[in-house]
């Protein structure tokens, strides 16, 4: 096999014993699981879906055992990817227990990709299928099937199939099939890689259950636990931190929202008794607005989790008592390491801090720009390895030299600092500090200072070139109504306590931020709109400031630039 077609860095055998040794790896599998989930939960309601239908444990194994056989009598095999792009809806963790069962692999898509991300999933992987649905929020899915059915033999549509396989017309009768090992991969997942096609991340049966496991058990969850799928269920969060599968893990019961937006996802709330749900920040402020308004009762609701990004402390303050509940951050990636802030953590480090590993074999290095370890408490780049942090990238030789260590550490692309406790604090992402006339800036700081104005709803710096500073700051700001002047905005932060060149350059007012398919900010099209903006004839021309000047900004007098929404993004980036 070619350098470039490897599937799956193996842990080392030493590394592989030492984890199964110490009780990580317990030798399971994820069809197993669902068969004794079914033996111990039987009737207990898994799966409620939009419309207030369910689905117990063991018709969920049921329906599992069954879609396994039909996918068998299609020609679907141990080993074979299968490309897997459905909403909040039952029928996805049906498929996807049907392909745990055969052995086959999930290639996990997202609802908001489109031709170019299919395409280059069914055919990097060499899919044998792919499984969607019919339409989605307006959008007509079979065009992508109609895309991917020149490199797959199959296409299978939930709902009305057109010219392709029925799901509803796959169910047949139960088959004994070998299954994989333990060891085996069990799915590819997309990583959040802002630039280009995501890269794919093969997890093993082993290390993805240890994960799910250990999150179940840091999160509380236990049969009464009542966890509500806000985001795509296929993304790495609501899936596994602890998400839907650490759910059924404990017993609970898991909620399907088919939309995040407050007036759908408090409705379920309320309905449903949630207890527990998982959103990323730009979410979480939109339900912190909302929420004093709404006219739902979100008493069952204990604790809301916040990743996918940092969320800004400012911002974590605010959970509590405007949403009555407990605060858990949450930080990790799907390459691997997750982090929990706890239950019984001071509330200075639930909202000041992105928590620490689930396991006391996840090993932490913090270094420099030449891998040289930096001081306790100090910034810097965040390598990890561990009993569920890949050794290796799906198909990607030349990308894994890079990305790991020799020794097997992934490079997270992550800024941290580490507290005399554990926690990780995020300072940024590597490729997000803006080297302004080589003083380096955090955009994270920025934002948290100005988040903490009264007029500010949300925020996301990013740097634009500058032919003079090699970089200059821009301020994106969501006013909270009207608008404030941008001198306003750029006096807060240099009252602030920030050094003079952390004052943006620029303050841009917008309807909204381009967001990925979970709804993280997408700096890279911030970047890009600003840019294009600079460059249009007659357009807002040279960032102001020039040599010499140190307050990272304009004369206070000048007037804001004036608002202009940026459509959102439709695909995922860390």
């Amino acid at each position: 096999m070619p350098a470039d077609r490897i599937d799956h860095v193996p842990y080392p055998p030493e590394f592989a014993a030492r984890y199964r040794e110490r009780g990580h790896w317990r030798g399971e599998t994820f069809g197993g699981l669902l068969r004794e989930w079914a033996r111990r939960y039987g009737d207990r309601t898994a799966i409620t879906a939009a419309d207030g239908t369910g689905l117990g444990y063991a018709e969920l194994d049921d329906r599992a055992d069954r879609l396994a056989a039909g996918f068998h009598g299609l020609g679907v095999r141990a080993g074979d990817r299968v490309v897997v792009q459905l909403p909040n809806v039952p029928e996805f963790f049906e498929v996807v227990f049907a392909l745990f069962r055969l052995g086959a692999l999930p290639v996990f898509a997202l609802p908001a990709h489109r031709a170019a991300e299919i395409s280059y999933f069914c055919e990097h992987t060499e899919a044998v299928a792919y499984v969607t649905t019919a339409v989605h929020e307006g959008f007509d899915h079979r065009e992508l099937a109609r895309e991917a059915a020149r490199t797959v033999r199959h296409a299978v549509i939930a709902g009305e199939p057109g010219e392709f396989t029925a799901l509803s017309g796959l169910y047949a009768e139960p088959r004994d099939l070998p299954g994989p090992e333990p060891s085996d991969l069990a799915f590819l997942q997309l990583s959040g890689g802002s630039t280009g096609l995501p890269k794919l991340i093969p997890r093993t049966h082993d290390d993805y259950i240890y994960s799910v496991r250990a999150s179940a058990e840091i999160c509380g969850l236990d049969e009464d636990s009542v966890y509500m799928c806000t985001l795509p269920a296929a993304h790495n969060f609501p899936l596994s931190s602890p998400g839907t599968l650490g759910t059924f893990y404990a017993g609970g019961r898991v909620v399907l929202c088919p939309r995040p937006d407050p007036g759908t996802a408090f409705a379920l709330i309320e309905r449903e008794r949630v207890t527990i749900t998982g959103v990323v920040p730009p979410l979480a402020l939109v339900w912190l607005d909302a929420a004093p308004r709404t006219p739902y009762d979100l008493s069952s609701l204990e604790i809301l989790q916040v990743g996918g990004a940092k969320f800004a402390e400012e911002a974590a303050r605010r959970v509590e008592p405007v949403l009555k509940c407990r605060l858990q951050q949450v930080f990790g990636m799907a390459e691997g390491l997750v982090n929990y802030t706890r239950d019984d953590d001071p509330d200075e480090i639930v909202t000041t801090t992105q928590g620490r590993p689930i396991s006391p074999d996840d090993e932490i290095r913090v270094v420099d720009d030449e891998d040289r370890e930096v001081p306790p408490g100090t910034p810097g780049h965040l390598l990890t390895r561990g009993p569920y942090t890949i050794r290796g990238y799906y198909r990607a030789e030349a990308h894994n030299a890079t990305a790991f260590t020799a020794d097997g550490f992934y490079r997270t692309g992550d800024i941290v600092r580490v507290t005399p406790t554990g926690h990780l604090v995020v300072e940024g992402r590597a490729k997000d500090q803006i080297n302004r006339g080589g003083e380096k800036i955090a955009a994270e700081e920025v934002e948290n200072v100005l988040l903490g104005h009264p007029a500010v709803a949300d925020v996301a710096v990013v740097g634009i070139p500058d032919d003079y500073l090699g970089e200059r700051t821009c301020a994106y700001v969501i006013p909270r109504g009207e608008a404030p002047r941008a001198a306003e905005i750029r006096a807060f932060v240099r009252r602030s306590g920030l050094a003079a060149f952390k004052v943006p350059d620029r303050v841009e007012f917008v309807e909204a931020f381009p967001v990925t398919g979970v709804g993280k900010i997408s700096r890279r099209r911030l970047r890009a709109a600003l840019r294009a903006r600079l460059d249009e004839p007659g357009g807002p021309g040279e960032s102001p400031g020039g040599p010499g000047e140190s307050t990272g900004g304009p004369p206070d007098d000048r007037p804001a630039e004036a608002s202009s929404p940026i459509a959102p993004g439709t695909h995922e980036e860390r």
